[in-house]
């Protein structure tokens, strides 16, 4: 004799559309962005802080690449 089968009375909801995402998966993201993007621009303030002179040559180079 064949088990009887169970079917859902409801169709499963989609995550897609519906869902939300909290206000700060959007901003921590945007923020590192940001900061990330300040010291490429002025890579007098990253050698301020200590960096090595070779990583502040290379942000150096790529402003100079961006600003062309």
């Amino acid at each position: 004799m064949p088990a009887p089968t169970h079917t859902r009375p409801h169709p499963a909801a989609r995550a897609g559309a519906g869902s939300r995402l909290p206000w700060w998966a959007l901003a921590l993201p945007t923020l590192a962005f940001v900061a990330l993007l300040v010291l490429i621009l002025n890579p007098s303030d990253a050698q301020a802080a200590g960096g090595d002179p070779v990583i502040t040559h290379l942000f150096e180079r790529a402003r100079q690449l961006i600003a062309r």
